[in-house]
C-alpha cells in the first residue's frame, strides 16, 4: 500500500471517529436535557434547617458536629428536620454516646468541591468542631469537574478541620447510576464517572487524615433496587428512608471519630 493511500485511509477514519465522537457527544446533551426536565425542582433549594442541640435531655457538654457539602449534606428532599441527614446523624451519635450534640449544618444545595473551603469561612470564630461530616462529589461528576481536581479541593478542606483537632468524615460520592430519570447509556457513564470520584475521594481524604465511608458501596443495592422507598419527590435525592440508610452508614465511623477527638493535626496519617 502507497504512503498517499495510508494517509488517505487514516484521514477517513480520524473523520469517521470524530464525527462518531460528535454523534455520542449529542447523545448526551439530549440525554442529559432529558434527565433535567424530569427530575426538575419540585423541591425547591432550600432544606428543612436541623441546627439545634440534639438530645439536649442527656447529661454531659454537647458534642460539637459540623455537617459540609451539598444537598445530601444538607437534607433536601424530607419534610422533617429529624429526617435530615445531620438530624439523624445527631440524634444518632447522641444515643450511641449518651451525650447531647449540637448540630451546625454549612451543607449548601447544588455544591460542589469547589465550595468546601467557603463553608468553612462561614463559620462563626472560634468554632471548633469536634467531628466534621462532609458529603461532597455528585455535583463534580454532573458538572465533569475532573476526579483529581475535586479531590485536591476536598483535601484542603479537611486539612483545615484537621488543624483546628476536628475529626472527619467523609461519605464518598455515592453510585449516580442508581437515578432512574437518566436515560442510558447517560446513567451507565455516571455510574462510572461516581466510582472514579469515589476512588479519588478516598485517597484524598486518607492522605489528609480523614475517614472515608464508601456511599457507593453501603446504598447502592438499596438504592437500585427500591428506588420507590429510597427517592424522595424528583426521584434524585433521598426520601427520609434514604437519609436513614446513609446515616446508618456514616454513623460507625462518625461514631469513633467523636470517641477520637482531640489534640489538633499536624502532618498526614
Amino acid at each position: 500500500m502507497s504512503r498517499a493511500r495510508r494517509v488517505v485511509i487514516a484521514s477517513v477514519a480520524a473523520g469517521a471517529a470524530a464525527l462518531a465522537g460528535w454523534g455520542v457527544r449529542a447523545l448526551l446533551m439530549r440525554q442529559a436535557a432529558v434527565a433535567r426536565e424530569r427530575i426538575g425542582k419540585p423541591l425547591g433549594e432550600d432544606s428543612v434547617p436541623a441546627d439545634r442541640i440534639w438530645s439536649r435531655k442527656l447529661d454531659g457538654e454537647p458534642i460539637e458536629l459540623l455537617v459540609l457539602g451539598d444537598s445530601l449534606a444538607a437534607g433536601l428532599g424530607v419534610e422533617h428536620r429529624k429526617q435530615t441527614l445531620g438530624g439523624r446523624v445527631a440524634k444518632g451519635l447522641a444515643r450511641r454516646l449518651s451525650r447531647p450534640v449540637r448540630l451546625c449544618t454549612t451543607a449548601v444545595v447544588g455544591s460542589e468541591s469547589n465550595a468546601l473551603e467557603g463553608q468553612l469561612d462561614e463559620l462563626p470564630d472560634g468554632y471548633r468542631p469536634d467531628v466534621a461530616v462532609i458529603i461532597v462529589g455528585g455535583n463534580d461528576v454532573t458538572h465533569l469537574v475532573y476526579p483529581a481536581v475535586a479531590a485536591g479541593q476536598l483535601d484542603r478542606a479537611i486539612r483545615r478541620l484537621r488543624v483546628l483537632g476536628t475529626r472527619v468524615v467523609v461519605g464518598t460520592c455515592p453510585d449516580l447510576g442508581a437515578i432512574r430519570p437518566v436515560p442510558q447509556p447517560l446513567r451507565g457513564i455516571m455510574s462510572r464517572m461516581s466510582q472514579h470520584m469515589a476512588i479519588a475521594q478516598t485517597r484524598a481524604a486518607r492522605h489528609a487524615g480523614a475517614v472515608p465511608v464508601s456511599l457507593r458501596k453501603a446504598l447502592r443495592t438499596a438504592f437500585r433496587e427500591d428506588p420507590d422507598g429510597m427517592f424522595s419527590l424528583d426521584r434524585f435525592h433521598p426520601s427520609a428512608a434514604g437519609y436513614r440508610r446513609t446515616a446508618e452508614a456514616l454513623l460507625p465511623a462518625v461514631e469513633q471519630a467523636a470517641r477520637r477527638s482531640g489534640p489538633a493535626f499536624s502532618g498526614s496519617q
